[in-house]
């Protein structure tokens, strides 16, 4: 009988427990207002203009904070947006002036490409501008071979973003090619572009314009994919993607009056140029005039940084599962003492049900004829 019983009180109590676990979830990096998946905007100003992306962030780089947002830590696919994580892990450990020959691996990969050769004729600065500029997949594994090989830096680029605090972002290639399991957040994007900005070089490459390019015989001109930077007053970078899964993701900042603002979008159909800029447009009105929705966290201590996780479990895409809102505001109620006796309550119920249970079949074993063989 009780090797009947254990099997559904380990279920009952499985059940019970993780109802208890969902009761707290984590809070979200940047602030509460930041868990929302609809629009979140400060009050006392026009809402920001539409836009077809599924989720974008709007912040003031300087400050941190966050003037409005969609869907902040929504999980996607980032594209060749993740490249900026390349780039901000990579500038600190690579010697610009370091020759670097692709393997045939490198020159091949698919999507867009710079056009690399498997001849030593490129430094790491040209790898950086067709990385940034081009958004050559040739070039990020070429760059990731420099560094190690993959496997190593891939586990760089997952440790730099636990340090930023970008924990919606895993990557799984250096070029932002799809692959289960890897996805960013409109909030995490806007972190990695921060960082970026921080640093003259990265500045330097996703502000360059036009750049001469290695050959085998002399050189050719590379420009930037960034659109925004012939068409928007101000603009300093950062970061395109698109892939068919993940669609149109994008990065932009601009500069005026010494202040700078991001927009990061995720999950746009194309041709959001125009987009973009009304968007920052909005955020330069709107800056050190409203109370901020949330805001960019600071990156950790690079000794406090967590590992990069080894093993990952894949998010259904393009949108991370989101707690059902019963679940949320039950959570939002909850204090370590309704925690507590919640926890009493269901204990004396199991125990009080394991008790009956016996009883009940005792007394029909007592009372029913022996079964065959028994």
């Amino acid at each position: 009988m009780w090797n009947r019983l254990l099997p559904v009180t380990a279920l009952i109590a499985a059940v019970a427990l993780t109802g208890t676990a969902h009761a707290s979830p984590t809070p979200p990096v940047g602030g509460d207002q930041l868990a929302s998946r609809g629009l979140v905007r400060p009050d006392g100003v026009k809402a920001p203009p539409r836009t077809k992306a599924t989720s974008f962030v709007i912040a003031d780089a300087v400050t941190g904070e966050v003037l409005a947002a969609k869907d902040a830590h929504g999980r996607y696919r980032p594209a060749s947006t993740l490249k900026m994580l390349t780039a901000v892990t990579l500038l600190p450990l690579l010697d610009k002036d370091l020759t670097v020959r692709p393997s045939r691996d490198a020159v091949n990969q698919e999507g867009s490409a710079v056009g690399l050769t498997t001849k030593p004729i490129y430094k790491v600065d040209d790898l950086m501008k067709a990385l940034m500029m081009s958004s050559g997949n040739d070039a990020a594994m070429a760059l990731a071979e420099a560094n190690g090989g993959l496997a190593k830096t891939l586990q760089d680029m997952n440790t730099e973003a636990r340090r930023l605090q970008a924990n919606d972002t895993v990557a799984k290639t250096p070029s932002g090619l799809d692959k289960p399991g890897q996805s960013s957040s409109a909030y995490d994007l806007a972190l990695i572009a921060r960082a970026g900005l921080a640093n003259p070089e990265f500045r330097r490459y996703v502000g360059t314009k036009v750049a001469k390019f290695p050959a085998p015989k002399k050189y050719y001109e590379i420009s930037n994919h960034n659109k925004l930077l012939w068409r928007y007053d101000g603009m300093i970078g950062v970061k395109n993607g698109w892939t068919t899964k993940a669609r149109a993701s994008f990065v932009g900042a601009a500069t005026r009056g010494g202040h700078t603002i991001i927009v990061a979008i995720m999950r746009h159909e194309g041709f959001f140029w125009e987009e973009v800029a009304q968007l920052l447009d909005w955020g330069f009105a709107a800056r050190g005039k409203v109370t901020p929705v949330g805001r960019l966290v600071d990156p950790l201590p690079a000794e406090a940084a967590a590992p990069a996780p080894q093993q990952v479990t894949a998010t259904p895409l393009p949108s991370a599962a989101q707690p059902a809102p019963l679940l949320e505001a039950a959570a939002a109620k909850q204090t370590d003492t309704t925690r507590t006796v919640g926890v009493v309550v269901i204990g004396a119920a199991l125990l009080f049900g394991l008790v009956w249970l016996g009883y009940g079949l005792r007394r029909r074993r007592g009372s029913r004829p022996p079964a065959l063989g028994e």
